[in-house]
């Protein structure tokens, strides 16, 4: 299937690693000119040269979307590379693995900084040239926990659902502009992050050691889904690039789960 994004520019955040990189390189691998955000120039620079390897296009911009100034950066950089944006991946975020006691007020802000109000800043001024050219796409990378978050982690949850909501909002306010605004959940992703982690809880339990025997834990004590394995990147990455094509036009307002049905809700 032609996606038909050959000449769309996407900007993906947090792009240097994990779900962001695996969706930068499908993007490109459907035509699309992709720029690779993170923090570290190096890593982004990583991403984008494994991209440029396979005759892709990508440039890379970094900046601190937590800040003004830095989501300036971003955005300035983004436009002066390639003209326009026409696709907005908000992936860039942070997370902890904290309690509800071990969290602080302090914490909470920060990291709804970090994950909410870095998309903000980043809407805001990326918006208007969209609305230029009558089209469009905003897609946010929230979690399965914006629905049904666990006892731990109660500040990324929230984060996460405070996305969902936003992105109901944009939609209405971006009424027949062209551009559509929608939410892509993730369930539990074998990233190399979430593969660490898991490694050192299945350490502590006695899991075992490879691969296999871990994912069976983290169904088994964490979160299970009926399709009994946990999600691989590029299964992400493929609804994205749906999501932000054309083809997508009337997908608008959604959270779309990518989860193998491990998220117990109706919609």
């Amino acid at each position: 299937m032609d996606l038909q994004l050959a000449g769309k520019v996407a900007l993906v955040t947090g792009s240097s690693s994990g779900i962001g990189a695996e969706i930068a390189r499908t993007l490109v691998r459907e035509g699309a000119t992709v720029i690779v955000h993170g923090r570290s120039s190096a890593s982004a620079e990583q991403v984008a040269q494994s991209i440029t390897k396979e005759n892709g296009d990508a440039v890379v911009v970094t900046g601190d979307l937590a800040t003004d100034e830095g989501a300036e950066q971003v955005a300035s950089a983004a436009l002066a590379a390639t003209g326009a944006v026409d696709i907005l991946i908000n992936n860039a975020g942070t997370y902890g693995n904290q309690g509800w006691m071990e969290t602080t007020a302090e914490g909470w802000a920060a990291r709804y900084n970090a994950n909410v109000l870095s998309v903000v800043r980043l809407v805001q001024r990326l918006i208007p040239q969209m609305k230029a050219r009558g089209w469009g796409r905003l897609i946010q990378m929230a979690s399965g926990e914006a629905t049904q978050p666990f006892a731990f982690m109660p500040d990324y949850a929230a984060t996460k659902a405070a996305l969902v909501n936003l992105t109901v909002s944009l939609a209405k306010e971006l009424a027949r502009t062209g551009i559509t605004v929608n939410t892509i959940s993730p369930g539990i992703i074998v990233t190399g992050g979430v593969e660490e982690f898991y490694r050192e809880v299945a350490a502590s339990r006695g899991w075992g050691t490879q691969r296999a025997e871990i994912e069976q834990g983290v169904l088994r004590e964490v979160l299970d889904n009926p399709v009994g394995r946990l999600g691989r990147v590029e299964e992400v990455s493929y609804l994205v690039a749906f999501i932000a094509s054309p083809l997508a036009g009337f997908i608008n307002g959604a959270n779309l789960r990518v989860d193998g049905g491990s998220i117990g809700a109706i919609n």
